[in-house]
């Protein structure tokens, strides 16, 4: 058997994280996996050969799609111990490779890629195919005879999660680097998991893994526990090969086609297609804001001051089928996903970047901490978070929220209407005169503000509209206080020509 200090040697030897003889079992420890990160990043950064042979090199979205894992193949499905792990096919827009590896214990096996493991949508399995690895792996959950998939790694350092009764939506990262930077952005690719065999008393699988770039390599653990909410903590220990001044950590990513903030739907029957709606952000300070996004006709990048924040997330607020009238796609059944730094994150800003869009595949809102300081190499930096794949985010604020953010042309103006939903509106003893509008535009300025209560939805709708003065771009604030408090969260909103 291979012992530590041959395996870890034979690793950082090889670029795409292959054992010579990976049918046999080599003992493994988290520690591993950091000294592989460090030995990376000790040389050039080599990307992995992505090359197919000809069965799998042009598939199309269909032909890719209709390659399956056949049951059998899945690990544990068989073993009643609340996962099973499904290996994914390399090919279409996962031509990268990665390796997965087994852990139980403490020893790692590879998972070798076998053709006839997968069902090819009913044609016949290629022949003369070796190990071409996967592109990357679903979690299933449940028990024998009854599974539901609850998370996918696999594409990138790409990971995605969903709660119980959701359907996939937004989309999380190990880290981003020079995201909207005029340098270029850097991707990192994932090269290798492993994942240890849960335990059968166990409602948590855990998963180490190596991510790596040009500008850093990165050692991650990911802890999952399925549920309501799906858990899912992510430890990332970094290892800069250059200092890295545009990090993002807790990235997480959505698509916006069109909702109630920017109704062109260009014909569309839909009212509204998107996976989220808006950026929600509790500071240390405990004050919360919220910010609806939109598709926007230029890159818009917005950064929000968050020293040592609470949490902040993509949020997906509107639930009703009524809200999207669509059969096959259900939106509302879409994860909104919400982070909750674990440890000190000292100085930062949260950011969020808006791209230009005309189809609902594409991940047009991305939405990232950006530390302060840049990692310096020659020593790792180490950040930990916890992520809420939910319906609602786990921690509400006892503040009114912004149930409601609408617009649309007026008369050479845009009428704007928010709608705060909260208890504070139902008291019968007050009216809407209670409750200040603590509006601004910057430039420009908000006009024809009307207050309205309505006691049985427990909501108080403010409607003005926005004169920009002949500004191509206004930053809009509007909170409500009662004798001079805040009774809401604060609403921004970046309105561009």
């Amino acid at each position: 058997m291979t012992d530590r200090r041959a395996l870890l040697k034979s690793l950082a030897a090889a670029p795409a994280l292959a054992l010579a003889g990976a049918a046999a079992a080599a003992p493994f420890a988290r520690a591993d996996v950091s000294a592989l990160a460090k030995a990376l990043a000790a040389k050039p950064y080599v990307a992995p050969d992505a090359s197919l042979p000809k069965p799998f090199a042009n598939l199309d979205a269909n032909s890719y799609g209709a390659i399956r894992a056949r049951p059998e193949a899945a690990p544990w499905r068989d073993a009643d111990l609340g996962f099973a792990l499904v290996p994914l096919h390399r090919g279409f827009l996962y031509a990268a490779p990665v390796d997965l590896w087994i852990v139980e214990d403490g020893a790692a096996r590879k998972l070798a890629y076998d053709v006839a493991s997968f069902d090819f949508g009913g044609a016949a399995a290629p022949k003369g195919v070796g190990d071409i690895g996967f592109s990357g792996f679903a979690v299933d959950v449940g028990r024998l005879g009854a599974w539901a998939e609850m998370a996918k790694f696999q594409g990138g350092d790409a990971f995605r999660a969903i709660a119980r009764g959701q359907a996939y939506g937004a989309s999380a990262r190990a880290y981003t680097l020079r995201t909207a930077d005029p340098r270029g952005e850097e991707f990192p690719l994932f090269k290798a998991f492993w994942i240890e065999k849960p335990s059968p008393v166990g409602e948590a699988l855990v998963v180490h893994a190596i991510a790596d770039s040009p500008a850093a390599a990165a050692a991650c653990r990911f802890t999952l526990r399925p549920g309501e909410a799906t858990l899912l903590d992510a430890e990332i220990e970094l290892h800069a090969r250059r200092p890295l001044d545009a990090l993002g950590l807790g990235a997480m990513a959505g698509n916006h086609l069109f909702g109630a903030i920017d109704r062109d739907t260009g014909g569309d029957v839909r009212p509204a297609v998107h996976s989220v709606d808006g950026l929600q952000i509790r500071l240390a300070d405990g004050s919360w804001i919220w910010r609806p996004v939109a598709d926007r006709k230029s890159v818009q990048v917005s950064s929000f001051a968050a020293p040592g924040p609470r949490g902040f997330g993509l949020l997906q607020r509107d639930r009703t089928f009524a809200d999207y009238q669509d059969d096959s796609q259900h939106w509302e059944r879409r994860p909104s996903l919400w982070i909750e730094p674990i440890g000190t994150w000292g100085d930062g800003a949260v950011e969020i970047v808006e791209i230009p869009s005309r189809s609902e595949v594409n991940e047009n809102v991305v939405a990232f901490w950006r530390p302060k300081a840049s990692v310096a190499p020659g020593a790792p930096a180490s950040f930990a978070w916890r992520q809420f794949w939910c319906w609602t985010p786990p921690t509400k604020s006892p503040l009114a929220r912004a149930a409601l953010s609408r617009s649309g042309a007026l008369g050479g103006k845009r009428r704007f209407i928010v709608a705060f939903e909260g208890d504070a509106f139902a008291d019968a003893q007050e009216g809407a005169g209670a409750f200040a509008p603590d509006l601004s535009a910057a430039p420009g300025r908000a006009t024809t503000v009307g207050v309205y209560l309505d006691r049985l939805s427990r909501t108080l709708r403010v409607v003005f509209d926005l004169d920009p003065a002949g500004a191509d771009l206004c930053e809009l604030r509007l909170r409500l206080t009662r004798e001079g408090e805040p009774v809401s969260e604060t609403w921004l909103f970046r309105w561009t020509a």
